[in-house]
Order: structure tokens, then C-alpha cells, then sequence
């Protein structure tokens, strides 16, 4: 059964251009593992109707056909030497899974 998790992504500051870099590198990997990115939004004040939680930097919204897929994604060897470009960028991260109903 596939999953979908949402990432509220929030960055240090200075940081975006880390972040992209670490991005270009480990998002082509999703394919290898059933996983897709559906959506990559970058939130403005403008576009941002209501909230009451501090605003992402990004917001992603990804499927994987499974829990397993997402599992070996995230224990991909070549991921895991880019990580340090993820702990220099990502402040934090706020991880929403659910499944299509």
C-alpha cells in the first residue's frame, strides 16, 4: 500500500543554497526506490492564507509505494554521504504520514 508523508521543512538561515545543493543530489535517488516527489512548494506570506505554526521554508509531499521503499531510501548508501549537507541546512523538520484515502 503506497504512503505519502508530508515534510514541513524549515532552514537555517543562510542556508538555501546547501539545502538546493543537497536536494539536486538525493532527490534522484526517490525513483531507484518507488518514492516520488509530488509537489515542492515554497510558501510566501502572500500565498499563505491562515496559520498557526511558523512557516516552512519548504513544504514537500511524497509517495512511496511502500514503508519498506521509504526505508531503504533513507538507508541508501549514496544519501547517506550527502547528510551532512541536511544537517548544515535543515533547522528542523516536521513529518506528516498518511495514506490516500
Amino acid at each position: 500500500m503506497p504512503i505519502y508523508l508530508t515534510q514541513l521543512i524549515y532552514l537555517h538561515p543562510g542556508q538555501t543554497a546547501v539545502f538546493e545543493q543537497f536536494e539536486a543530489l538525493v532527490l534522484p535517488l526517490l525513483a531507484q526506490y518507488h518514492g516520488r516527489l509530488l509537489l515542492r512548494i515554497r510558501p510566501t506570506s502572500v500565498t499563505v492564507i491562515e496559520q498557526h505554526i511558523e512557516q516552512p521554508d519548504e513544504i514537500h509531499l511524497l509517495e512511496f509505494a511502500s514503508s519498506a521503499d521509504f526505508e531503504r531510501y533513507l538507508a541508501d548508501p549514496q544519501r547517506q554521504e550527502f547528510l551532512h549537507l541536511k544537517t548544515q541546512s535543515i533547522r528542523s523538520t516536521f513529518v506528516i504520514q498518511g495514506t490516500k484515502i
